[in-house]
């Protein structure tokens, strides 16, 4: 038998000496070569950073996270009074939705809304001056808004609605009876502290009610200003979807059904008769023409 016999490739001259350690034949690394993937000692200058080094940057990071949360997505708030029981309760937290109205979504019909105070509304309230923890964290939303002035009511018509409530009767939209059970404060009326209307809502705005009704001074009691009450669609922060604390109190805020009923969209019930219209005039037209075409040729 030949000795060396080549296999078809040409070996280096200088083989490896073989591997003289005594446990088993196991390869040796190199000087200097650390078992990175291994588990062995990691190479120098590759020191691991303590945690103490980094946490302050995942603090940061989870800062600016919730600060984003809170401009774009949902905001807690806290509720200051009594104008919404029993839907709300004084000192429930609510997370209020900040999303949809980025893509252009309007309050409607009966959501639980927040907004910002319209001007007057809040005039007489006394705002406790916050300490500067409590103004960090209101500003990445952990805590409600301490500074702003602003109310949470439910929306009750929208731009384009007729509104009106005379005393003992139910509050009316576009004519329409509201059935108001399901959410008003037991024992209260509609709106016989403070009968209202027949009130045309301006586009663009909203008119709001506190469940409370003996006990909130929602539109009803600031038609002397600008808009009679009404609401900017601009000053609504968003709905409210949920009770959030306390955990005892945690529910959802659907909107009534009610508000759901046929025939309460102005626009809707209007929407027939326009198509009606605008198919009729071209076709008026054409007749008349025809007539005088053949007036003129005879």
């Amino acid at each position: 038998m030949a000795v060396g016999a080549r296999s078809g490739h040409d070996e280096p001259e200088d083989r490896p000496e073989r591997d003289e350690s005594p446990v088993g034949g196991a390869a040796v690394p190199p000087e200097g070569e650390g078992d990175a993937a291994g588990g062995g000692t990691p190479p120098k200058g590759k020191k691991q950073r303590s945690f103490w080094v980094e946490l302050p940057l995942l603090v940061g990071i989870a800062l600016i996270l919730a600060l984003l949360i809170k401009t774009f997505l949902v905001q807690a708030f806290s509720i200051p009074s009594d104008s919404m029981q029993n839907t709300l309760q004084r000192g429930d937290r609510v997370l209020v939705d900040k999303l949809t109205p980025w893509f252009g979504s309007e309050p409607e019909r009966g959501e639980v809304v927040v907004f910002h105070d319209p001007g007057g509304w809040l005039e007489d309230t006394v705002t406790p001056e916050p300490n500067a923890v409590q103004k960090f964290l209101s500003f990445i939303g952990l805590m409600p808004s301490s500074e702003e002035k602003d109310l949470i009511k439910r929306v009750i018509a929208v731009g384009g609605d007729t509104v009106e409530c005379k005393e003992n009767g139910p509050v009316t939209v576009n004519g329409k009876s509201l059935d108001e059970k399901s959410f008003i404060f037991p024992g209260n009326t509609p709106c016989n502290d403070k009968p209202f209307g027949p009130i045309k809502v301006p586009e663009g705005r909203i008119f709001v009610m506190g469940d409370h009704r003996q006990n909130s001074l929602d539109s009803r009691y600031h038609q002397e200003l600008p808009g009679q009450g009404t609401v900017s669609n601009d000053e609504v922060v968003g709905r409210a979807i949920v009770v959030a604390w306390p955990l005892s109190r945690w529910a959802t805020l659907p909107v009534p059904d009610t508000f759901d009923q046929p025939g309460l969209n102005a626009a809707a019930a209007m929407a027939p008769a326009a198509l009606g219209v605008a198919g009729a005039v071209p076709l008026v037209l054409w007749r008349r023409r025809r007539l005088t075409a053949r007036r003129t040729a005879g």
